[in-house]
């Protein structure tokens, strides 16, 4: 319970019978040590009272996004701001189609369009609801933007059915909270190297070689090792990502692979891992002209020269620090996976095909397999950047213990 100490936690109650049960979920994440904001929606009043989450939390009660502003902020971007971590218990059909379509039609689901804290939901509903092929589509969408759902109990429901719907008992519920909120600060001193982006070998002043990518995972990735209370230098190539702002993430920007390399490689020997998720790439030009170049009638040939293989060099180096590449390939994912990893010594890399049009880069999603030096191999289906970086992480956090 201590991993709760301080931490604020936005409670959200949404109209279905087991909003009951929320009172003791706030009471037992009081208990904890937790401040306890509550946003109620209009349904959730008619089964319990707003006085009541008010003498439980100790806290003003949200219900309306025309109420009385406090504090002299909007108060549904405060809430957003003020959160470590958004719970939504119960989560309603209503509220889960909502937050799938984007909606900001009142407190709630306004509140959850403004926030970055992590968003956990626990549906509860008839079991014929929460079995429909719509809902299940509306909780999938949540799962592939980041949102992670504690699934229902099966047993008795309210309506007299038998079936999966139930609303965990608010225990679990408060369990799963600080499971995840103390798994946040497991690597507290340790220091990661996250790469992102691709990087660009010029031609000129004007042109230069390039990729497509953007930098998502491996910010996503520097992201997720923050939050867990690793100090991260996150090394991007251009892209038009804000830098994070999380205090425990030092951004350097580079342009170029030889950049890439030099920065790397000035914080590796202290590291205890690195995770290149960028895009380097492999052949730069022999020359650079310096001024530009202009177009004729003849064909303009490039002499390409081998950049700097930096994961093979970090390989080499490797003494204490997990090392974790990425393979980006068309074809033959697997093969050409599996012969990057022996060959440049790592302990496990992630792999994707880039040509699928919902994954890879430039998009929020990506479907990846990790294969790992002991020959196991794990597939995960199509999720956010987000929720990948956590899985990328866990196996990193194992690997360190």
């Amino acid at each position: 319970m201590k991993a709760l100490s301080g931490k604020k936690i936005l409670l959200g109650v949404t109209g279905g019978i087991a909003a009951y049960k929320a009172v003791e979920i706030a009471s037992r994440l009081r208990k904890a040590g937790a401040e306890v904001h509550v946003i109620m929606t209009k349904a959730a009043t008619s089964f319990v009272t707003e006085l009541t989450f008010r003498e439980i939390t100790g806290q003003p009660v949200n219900t309306s996004m025309w109420d009385k502003v406090t504090n002299y902020n909007v108060e549904h971007i405060a809430l957003a701001n003020l959160a470590d971590l958004v719970l939504i218990a119960p989560a309603t059909a209503n509220l889960l189609a909502k937050a799938a379509a984007g909606m900001a039609d009142d407190m709630l689901t306004t509140t959850l369009l403004a926030t970055k804290a992590p968003v956990i939901m626990a549906p509860a509903m008839n079991t014929n609801m929460y079995e429909n092929p719509v809902t299940q589509d509306n909780i999938a969408t949540l799962k592939r933007r980041g949102v992670m759902i504690i699934e229902p109990a099966a047993g008795h429901l309210a309506c007299g059915a038998e079936g999966r719907g139930r609303l965990p008992e608010p225990a679990d519920i408060v369990d799963y909270v600080c499971a995840y909120m103390g798994r946040t600060q497991n690597l507290a001193g340790r220091k990661i190297i996250v790469t992102a982006g691709g990087t660009i070998e010029p031609l000129d002043p004007v042109r230069y070689l390039g990729n497509h990518s953007t930098g998502k995972m491996g910010f996503a990735v520097a992201e997720a090792l923050a939050s867990r209370g690793a100090q991260v230098t996150l090394v991007a190539g251009p892209t038009f990502l804000k830098d994070p702002d999380a205090a425990n993430i030092h951004t350097v920007r580079v342009e170029s692979a030889r950049q890439m390399r030099e920065a790397v490689l000035s914080e590796y020997d202290s590291a205890d891992g690195v995770i290149m998720s960028a895009a380097v790439a492999d052949y730069r030009p022999q020359t650079v002209a310096p001024e530009k170049i202009k177009k004729s009638d003849d064909e303009l040939v490039l002499h390409l020269v081998r950049n700097p293989d930096i994961l093979w060099e970090l390989g080499q180096k490797k003494q204490q620090q997990i090392l974790v590449g990425f393979a980006a390939e068309t074809c033959n994912v697997a093969e050409y996976a599996c012969r990057k990893l022996a060959k440049k010594n790592l302990d496990f890399i992630v792999a994707n095909d880039v040509s699928a049009k919902d994954a890879g880069f430039a998009v929020d999603n990506n479907r990846v397999q990790l294969y790992f030096r002991d020959g196991r191999s794990e597939n995960y289906p199509l999720m956010s950047k987000r929720q990948l970086a956590d899985i990328i992480v866990d196996k990193l956090e194992t690997l360190l213990k």
